[in-house]
């Protein structure tokens, strides 16, 4: 939402609209009371800020280039990309992928019944990354020759129509889908040749709002019936190794540097849900107290107030302040520095 607030304040200004001096007005007043807290997307059912910025560029598309850049881990073994995803791989006999699109609950129902002719199934919330992930899983694996759009499609992102736009239609020169109804579904992690493999070795088959497992086993059934009753069973499917950006394995440290700024003492009080944290300098002197009920609230003060300086200082307390927080919610004894 802030991204789409920050978006709006800076493409206002070029519009001839009315009530832009008061749209902007009121869109500062908003930032000015957002706190900052950096996650990736949640692919919430209903996106306020999607719908509004897909509003936006219906009405001025002059303004609504570009958008965020966003990355994902990479493995060796398949799928190459790890999600929430639910993996029957078993060989040629089960040629087909499904997406429950925002239907969650819908994949693990599918799991369950784990009809043969299932390979993998899971959720695609979102109309970039959630279709790369797609992208880089279907492509690494030559047996799947269908990919079902199943499930309610994620209002404001629209996953599914984009899925079904990017295999009818491709991509432009600028790596946008063509004629998808999303406002971002921009692919900014795979290439045009994975995109035209993907186009050319699965049939993306449309059940979007369909939530009947029966039904769905039904048409899997039916799709593989039709495979291998057919030359498509024997078609040459050109696999491609995806590119992945580089995989850095973590390392510990050889070298602890002391931050000057102090160090921490944190102390947990469970009968008052409270969490103490003592900040000393290093000739041990007692500079200040801060107290908070979570570890998110006092680590932020401590950034916010620069008693902090060191990055991996940074990382140590607000690993212990979890510690911390946890003990009290589940009970057991926080001693600082025990892994």
């Amino acid at each position: 939402m802030k991204e789409a607030l920050e978006s709006l304040s800076s493409s206002l200004p070029s519009l001839s609209a009315e009530d832009i001096t008061d749209l902007l007005r009121d869109i500062k007043g908003w930032l000015d009371e957002f706190k900052s807290v950096e996650y990736s997307c949640l692919g919430c059912r209903y996106c306020f800020a999607a719908v509004a910025m897909n509003i936006f560029a219906e009405a001025f598309p002059e303004a609504t280039k570009g958008g965020p850049r966003c990355a994902f881990e990479v493995r060796e073994q398949w799928p190459p990309v790890p999600g929430e995803y639910f993996v029957f791989c078993e060989g040629p006999e089960c040629p087909i992928a499904v997406s429950t699109l925002a239907s969650i609950d819908l994949a693990e129902k599918l799991a369950r019944r784990r009809p043969r002719e299932l390979c993998i199934v899971g959720k695609t919330e979102t109309e970039n990354i959630g279709i790369e992930k797609v992208i880089k899983n279907v492509i690494t694996n030559p047996t799947i020759h269908y990919l079902l759009l199943v499930g309610k499609d994620s209002e404001g992102h629209h996953s599914g129509g984009t899925l079904l736009a990017l295999w009818k239609n491709g991509v432009d020169e600028n790596m946008r889908v063509i004629g998808a109804p999303g406002r971002r579904p921009i692919l900014r992690n795979v290439s045009r040749e994975e995109v035209d493999i993907f186009r050319k070795n699965v049939q993306v088959v449309d059940m979007i709002g369909c939530e009947e497992v029966n039904m769905i086993v039904k048409k899997m059934k039916e799709l593989t019936k039709n495979t291998y009753s057919t030359c498509h069973a024997q078609r040459f499917l050109k696999t491609v190794k995806a590119s992945f950006p580089e995989v850095v394995y973590a390392e510990e440290p050889d070298k602890i540097e002391m931050d000057k700024a102090g160090y921490f003492i944190i102390i947990p009080q469970r009968e008052k849900n409270l969490i103490i944290v003592e900040h000393y300098s290093y000739d041990n002197k007692l500079l200040r107290i801060i107290r908070g009920k979570n570890a998110r609230s006092i680590y932020w003060t401590i950034i916010r107030n620069k008693w902090v300086t060191q990055l991996s200082h940074a990382a140590y307390l607000g690993k212990e302040l979890m510690k911390a927080e946890l003990s009290i919610k589940l009970g057991f004894k926080y001693i600082q520095d025990k892994i």
